[in-house]
Formats: structure tokens, sequence, C-alpha cells
């Protein structure tokens, strides 16, 4: 409803605004079940919420209830009367209370003011408590119902078709924050409640995790179809509905057009920045690109920057948004296995330099991370491996009980089961996000963040040697590390020999590497160590390794010989 036309019929000093909202709550809830939620359905006036709402709760056997009936009783007087007397202000005020009693109560389905959904406060507060289902109608057909009726107040001032596509404008990306969005055309009233209560039995709501840090929070959300809802997930988080988006030419090709749908449903404008893939483009020449163009754009402060892609993507644009005016809001999509259970999690961002990899960034913590493991399905084999790589590790470093599960569900992970996808990435980033938050930013010495680099000393050395180009992918040198340090703590005998076999057992039966010698390139273990010398996590001179005294067991030590290392990685396979 417009302001500006509302405002004009206000009167001065008007009497209090008489809602009884403990009435009406108690009165319109008793008996629903209550183990459901409730049901909001939310569009533009001729959307049919009232008629496909009392369809709806008669076939779900829910308490059917009409907002603005409710208003009007608790009022005692009509919607009109109600702007004319105290204005919009007041009447949204009472709007959003009412919903907020309704809501408190047993589960039923609600039928909301064309205006509800656009104010934020009940926004919020339908997205906590309910399932919101917008009805969403082309300009015909609204037309086509709302022609003659009388009682609408914005309809008697203009005519129908510029008050609805002025009001489609405005509110049409609000609404498309919904959880659920219905095309409900000209079926009839039976057929639209058909596909509303289809659309609620195929709707999963993501799996929610919360990270909690000393100075922020946000949530890692996780499940299937994420992108086609990115901008509902969104729109409610950015400061400012703008954004750059920084993906790979692979990832623009499967995905990009779906993101920037979804954004531009819910009034997201944005700029997009495609670099080439793979780790060449962690470069200072691409950041100091992007980071130009940008700010010839003439970027704000409070536009957020989106990484859309794997690991890489993720730390570049990471990096960009710590580094743009000194801080820009920042969002995670990553769509490979590896950056949704690694990269992605904690915060750590950079580039590489000729001096090794990650040695030049900084901590970005995201607004929100969404994972959506439907992205999975278009990897190849060999990039999903490098992925698990990572949800094993997990295991390794703290859980027995997530490493028993790898054991179990590995095969089902890989083969693409969704379910064990889901679950795999809730479990790896899970123990991430303990880690992360019990240090932040890797101060602990001995343990927190820093056991999270089992295998890396031995693995950024494979890479390093690689060239980063491609050959060897993070995951696989990761897969090949913990290995290496599963050994080296064998030979120093702090791990049973039984727990190394476990390992490569698992490793070798999901055909990953476990070897030096099962990669299809040479090492030397001297030129290996050179590379090591130079990892950031050097201090005083000495290595640091993460070991294990067992499966769900790591520590971190600087006290190894670099003898004991150059045996280790000649029985591994690698030249002296």
């Amino acid at each position: 409803m417009s302001s500006r036309i509302l405002s004009s019929h206000q009167t001065a000093d008007p009497p209090p605004l008489p809602l009884n909202l403990e009435k009406i709550t108690h009165q319109h809830n008793a008996g629903a079940p209550p183990s459901r939620r409730s049901i909001v359905l939310v569009g533009l006036m001729g959307a049919g919420k009232t008629t496909i709402g009392r369809r709806l709760a008669d076939r779900l056997r829910l308490p059917f209830i009409d907002a603005d009936v409710e208003i009007e009783r608790a009022a005692g007087c009509s919607i009109a009367e109600v702007f004319r007397l105290y204005g919009e202000a007041a009447f949204r005020d009472g709007e959003r209370r009412v919903i907020r009693r309704l809501l408190e109560g047993p589960p039923m389905v609600l039928a909301t003011g064309g205006g509800a959904y656009m104010d934020a406060q009940t926004r919020a507060l339908v997205r906590e408590r309910s399932v919101s289902v917008w009805l969403r109608c082309s300009l015909p057909v609204l037309l086509s119902r709302v022609i003659g009726r009388t009682h609408r107040p914005l309809l008697n001032t203009e005519s129908p078709h510029i008050v609805l596509s002025r009001l489609m404008d405005a509110r049409h990306p609000i609404y498309a924050e919904a959880d659920i969005i219905v095309d409900c055309g000209e079926y009839n009233v039976d057929h639209s409640t058909t596909r509303v209560i289809e659309a609620l039995a195929h709707s999963r709501r993501p799996v929610s995790l919360p990270v909690a840090l000393s100075h922020t929070s946000y949530d890692i959300l996780i499940g299937t179809d994420l992108l086609k809802r990115a901008g509902a997930l969104l729109a409610p988080l950015l400061p400012q509905k703008k954004a750059v988006i920084i993906t790979d030419s692979n990832v623009e090709t499967l995905y990009l057009e779906r993101l920037q749908n979804s954004l531009s449903e819910t009034g997201i404008t944005f700029r997009t920045h495609v670099v080439m893939p793979g780790e060449a483009s962690k470069s200072f020449k691409t950041f100091e690109s992007i980071i130009d163009s940008i700010l010839e754009d003439g970027i704000e402060r409070k536009t957020a920057i989106i990484a859309l892609g794997g690991g890489v993507v993720g730390d570049l644009a990471g990096f960009i948004a710590a580094s743009t005016l000194r801080g820009l809001p920042f969002v995670q999509i990553p769509t490979t296995l590896l950056s949704q259970v690694d990269s992605s999690v904690g915060g750590k961002t950079g580039i590489n330099t000729r001096w090794g990899k990650n040695l030049v960034g900084a901590f970005c913590q995201p607004l929100t991370v969404l994972a959506d493991v439907s992205t999975l399905q278009t990897l190849p084999a060999r990039e999903l491996k490098a992925g698990y790589a990572e949800i094993v590790k997990a295991g390794l470093i703290g859980s027995r009980r997530l490493f028993r599960w790898c054991e179990l569900n590995g095969k089902a992970v890989l083969e693409g089961n969704t379910e064990a996808q889901t679950e795999a990435v809730r479990q790896a980033c899970a123990f991430k996000t303990e880690v992360v938050a019990a240090d932040e930013r890797e101060q602990q010495a001995s343990n927190g963040r820093a056991l999270l680099n089992l295998g890396h000393t031995f693995g950024h050395a494979l890479e390093a040697e690689m060239g980063y180009d491609g050959r060897l992918l993070h995951g696989e040198a990761v897969s090949v590390g913990m290995q290496l340090a599963c050994a080296l703590s064998v030979r120093l005998g702090l791990c049973s020999a039984a727990d190394y076999e476990r390992l490569t057992a698992h490793l070798h039966a999901l055909e990953m590497p476990a070897h030096v010698r099962d990669l299809p390139y040479s090492f030397s273990a001297r030129t290996l160590i050179t590379h090591m010398q130079r990892d950031k996590k050097m201090q005083d001179g000495k290595l640091s390794f993460v070991l294990l005294r067992g499966i769900g067991e790591a520590f971190t030590s600087r006290d190894i010989d670099d003898h004991l290392v150059h045996e280790v990685l000649t029985e591994d396979g690698c030249t002296s």
C-alpha cells in the first residue's frame, strides 16, 4: 500500500488502535497439530491468498486465518477506515503484532495482506516462524480478478492497471524472498492448491550450521538447489542490494546464469568478473585487474563480493573483499566439494606467489556460505575425490566417529548421493567451524587451528613442485600429504601401523592417491624439503608438521629432523 496515498487521508490525533491480540490468537489456533509449521501465503491483491488458503487449510487439516479479517475484528473497523484514521505506520505496527501473535500459536494457514510481507520486521518474523509461499500471478490475471472490486483502497484512486503495475515493480523483488514460489496463473483453485501442496512436499529448508566467532557470526547453509534461491537467502543479509560476482569460465557456463536470475528476482543488481580456472588466477595480476575494474565502476563500501566457484575463486574473491576499501561484505558460494568443506569455511583468503601457495592474503569472514550440493553433480570424479580427502582429513584430526562414517559412506558420497553429500559437508564443516571458533587466526602454538594443516606441509610442497598448473589438484596433494604425515608418525613411534594401514586401505578402496608413487609424476625428496622450508608455517628455521597419535588424535610438532622426513619421502616413492 502506498504511504503517499494513505497519508492524505489521515486525521489529527486519532484514538489508540484497539487490537485485542491475545483473544484473536487463542481463539483461532486451538486444536491445531503442534508438530507442523504454519504456512503463510503472500502476494498481491487478486493472487488468491484467501481462496487458495481456505482450500489448502482444508486439505492439510489446519485452521485457516485471514490476517486482514483479524485486524478488522481487533480494530472494530474496516482496513480502509484503519488507514484513514491511523495511517499506514500504525496499521503496519498492528498488522505485525497480529501476525506475531498468530504465529506464536499452533500451526495454521495464514493469508496476509498484500503489503504485510513488505515490512522488514514482519518478513523476518514470518521467516523465523513459518514457511512462506508467494502466490505469483501475471498482471492480466490479477487485473481480471480485481476489476470492479470497491473494497480495495488503492484501487479507488487510480486505474487498476497503473496501481498493480507499480505494486508489482515494488513488491515482486521482496515477495521473491519467500521460501517457496508458486505460479498460479489462470489455474482453478483446486489445481493451484495442488501446486502449492506439491511445492511444500518437495521443498527442503537447507541445513543451517551456525558459526560463532568473538567478533561476528554467520550461518553455513547446506542443501540442494540453493543457487535457485540465492537471491532470497542473501537479500535479508546484504547491506545493500548490490553485488560483484567473481567466478571462473567453467563455473560461468554451468551456474552463473542461475545465480544471476536468482539475484535479479529479488532486486539485487550486480556486475560479474570471470577469471580463468585454475591456480594461475590466484595471482597479483588477476587480483590487481579485478580491483582496478571494480574501483573504476565506483564500488561502494556496502557492495558485496560474491565468490561463485571453487577454492581458487573463493580465495581470490575473499582477498579482494578484504582489501578493497579496507573491507567489503563477502559471500561464499562454493561449487566444489573441496571448497564446500575446506576453503570456504574459516575466513582464510589469499593468492599465490612464485615462492609458494597462499603467501599473501588476509582473514575475511563471510556474511554467509551457501553450499549447494546440487553443484557437485557436475564435478568430475577426480574433483570429488580431491574434495573428499578434506573430509577424511577432518576425521583423522579429531573425530574417530567421522572417520568411521567415511569408511561406511565414502562410496555413496563419491557416487553422487545428495543425502550422503549433504551429511558429509555438514559433518566436515561442523568440525572445522568448532576448531576455527576456538582459534580463528591460528595463534595457538601447538594445537588449535594449526591442526587443520594435517598433510599440508607435504601437500603444499608437492603442489609447489608442480607449479600450480592443474596437473595435481590440492585435494590430491592433501590425500598423499596426510598419508605421509601418518607414515612419519609411525616412524616416530607415535601412531600404530594398523591405523596407517587403515587409512591407506580406505583411500585405495576409493581409488584415491595414498602414496607419492600413486601419482603419475616423479618427485625428489630433497627438492620437496626445500619447498617445505619456504612454507609460511616455518618458524625459527624449523618445519612444522601435524602428526598423529592415532585416528582422531592429531597434534603439531616442530622437532622433526630433516633426515627423517627425507627417509619417509624416499620410502613412499620419491627419488633421493
